[in-house]
């Protein structure tokens, strides 16, 4: 008989390199898989755990995907960091107030935002198409209440929903700056990384951390990371097919995740 000791190591790691994968691809997908991944595969108790040791991982993971991405250029650093800062106080207040909804409430939630983003951007005639876009000094004005704002707005259902927000992200540093997708998805691990680390740690003073689950599915999201960010690259020389995964995967999570939770939902809105 196989131990549940290893059994779960093994379904952690494997967890991890779907979410490394899916983070050095489209530059998001890490909670909303590890979430599901974590309940329903690993075998977390509740949640909201699920979703405080899911942000710690992510976090992690995509620190490690935009090593990566940075050593690819695909990064607009300027761009990135400004949108992360503003985002880091909407993603703490997001967290406050999203630990006294219904974790399944929660999920069904986020589900039906990911659908609406996903038909977005499946929808969008451009993906951005300016490959110099950059925040200067001549260009502060422009680009920085944009950046900053949907900065702000994004951090905020990123803490709320537990997510680190990569599908929120990459359309809102398209919209704001027209930078090319590829780079969207390099920048916006800046900010997955730095919402999710703000998240995980509300979590964690809340005891809601699995810390275990958590390290296996970052050792896990190292060859995962490896792998998207080379199909990434590949992908974006194609006409719009980045874009096309890009959507079909937020698409297809948030069905799944609106079906787990559409009873909780549906349970809420008539009470």
């Amino acid at each position: 008989m196989l131990d549940p000791v290893l059994i779960h190591a093994v379904l952690a790691l494997a967890s991890g390199a779907l979410i490394g994968l899916s983070l050095g691809l489209i530059g998001g997908g890490g909670s909303i898989l590890a979430v599901p991944l974590l309940l329903y595969v690993v075998g977390v108790a509740s949640p909201h755990a699920a979703i405080g040791t899911g942000a710690l991982a992510v976090a992690a993971n995509a620190a490690l995907s935009l090593a990566m991405h940075s050593r690819a250029r695909t990064v607009k650093w300027p761009c990135a960091l400004a949108f992360a800062g503003s985002g880091v106080t909407g993603a703490a207040l997001g967290a406050h107030f999203g630990k006294a909804v219904g974790g399944d409430v929660l999920l069904a939630l986020f589900g039906l935002v990911m659908i609406l983003v996903g038909v977005a951007m499946f929808f969008s005639r451009g993906e951005g198409g300016n490959p110099d876009v950059r925040l200067d000094r001549a260009s502060a004005r422009r680009l920085l209440p944009p950046l900053a704002g949907t900065g702000f707005l994004v951090g905020g259902v990123s803490g709320f929903f537990g997510i680190g927000g990569g599908f929120l992200i990459v359309p809102g540093l398209v919209t704001a700056t027209a930078m090319p997708l590829l780079n969207a998805i390099g920048s916006s691990l800046v900010s997955v990384t730095v919402f999710g680390l703000t998240t995980a740690t509300s979590y964690a003073f809340s005891g809601l951390v699995d810390w275990g689950a958590a390290g296996f599915m970052v050792v896990g999201g190292l060859g995962g990371s490896y792998a998207g960010l080379r199909l990434a690259r590949r992908l974006s020389t194609a006409r719009r097919a980045l874009s096309a995964v890009f959507s079909a995967v937020v698409i297809a999570t948030g069905l799944y995740i609106v079906w787990t939770g559409i009873g909780a939902l549906a349970a809420t809105v008539q009470g």
